[in-house]
């Protein structure tokens, strides 16, 4: 089982460093290099589900112009943007 999540691990690390846009992969990199490691099977599918949404749809949740989803890493991303903003 730890080796299925240290490869979903790795393969979500890498599509987070590998989005679309710039902005997109300045935003989700670094959320996935400090906390992907801390998250269990349930928290990968999160992230996961996460990165199925459009770049332009996540970056809406950052800035406050649309209301993000009720989602443990969403919520999570969003108070370390707020944080570093």
């Amino acid at each position: 089982m730890n080796d299925e999540l240290e490869y979903r691990r790795k393969r979500l690390r890498f599509r987070a460093w590998h989005r679309g846009t710039k902005e997109a992969d300045l935003l989700l990199g670094p959320f996935a290099d400090a906390h992907l490691d801390g998250l269990d099977a349930d928290g990968l599918s999160c992230f996961e589900a996460l990165l199925a949404r459009s770049d332009p749809e996540i970056m809406d949740w950052m800035t406050g112009a649309a209301e993000p989803p009720d989602d443990p890493v969403v919520a999570r991303l969003v108070a370390s943007v707020s944080r570093a903003g």
